[in-house]
């Protein structure tokens, strides 16, 4: 039998609409969390050990996405009671990297149907049938899918990437730049590519003042850490 593939939506499309339970209370997404960055974020299934890692992590680090005005939505494919016990035993008796008695906060997503899953291209060919992998979506206030990012069954996330992400992506909206490699709040960020020959030989004239341009197309300026943080996180 031919196996069914899914498929996903795009960077740039509007995040898929959809209702659910959670272990939070039930929840209308995307509209519930207009005004708000959202990290959408799927697991395999509860009880095993890489996603008790990763929800451990995800939940010591809320505080911090929260003031980034980020907040956490999961999923898996399992039962909200199956959710409930899980989480409830994280809580009671795992221990890992220092991390103890972590109360995860976040709503988890009941998606024994799947629907969600489906909807979002969770269900991956050649991983499972049954099991969502780990995806990953970034959705700004509008609604506006902005990152995506999937990683394997075996692979746990790097989770100060993801919180990278978000600060980037929100730099980048409220200075009008784009952020380089590696860019970190306080890292010099990349203006926009000269749009018309005038524009480009004033810059390599220098008579743009505060950019760096390494060529025409190719120019960075600073842009102070502080400025960045004040413009971001919350107080």
């Amino acid at each position: 039998m031919e196996e069914q593939v899914f498929s996903m939506p795009r960077i740039g499309d509007k995040a898929p609409e959809f209702k659910a339970v959670t272990t939070q209370g039930d929840i209308n997404f995307p509209s519930d969390y207009k005004g708000s960055w959202v990290i959408l974020f799927s697991h395999p299934a509860d009880f095993t050990p890489v996603c008790t890692s990763e929800f451990m992590t995800f939940a010591t680090m809320e505080k911090q996405f929260n003031q980034a005005n980020t907040k956490l939505v999961g999923l898996s494919v399992d039962g909200l009671y199956s959710h409930i016990a899980w989480l409830r035993t994280i809580k009671e008796k795992i221990e890992y990297k220092g991390m103890k008695d972590v109360e995860v906060t976040f709503p988890l997503i009941e998606d024994i149907t799947m629907e969600v899953a489906k909807k979002y291209g969770m269900m991956m060919p050649g991983e499972s049938s049954t099991k969502a992998v780990r995806a990953v979506f970034v959705i700004d206030p509008e609604g506006v899918i902005r990152t995506i990012i999937y990683y394997p069954l075996s692979l746990g996330r790097n989770f100060d990437e993801l919180y990278r992400v978000v600060l980037a992506l929100q730099a980048a909206d409220h200075f009008k730049v784009a952020t380089p490699a590696d860019w970190r709040p306080g890292d010099d960020v990349i203006v926009p590519t000269a749009g018309s020959c005038g524009t480009a030989k004033d810059r390599m004239g220098g008579k743009e003042e505060g950019l760096d341009c390494k060529d025409w197309f190719f120019c960075t300026k600073k842009l102070d850490k502080d400025k960045v943080l004040d413009a971001i996180l919350k107080k």
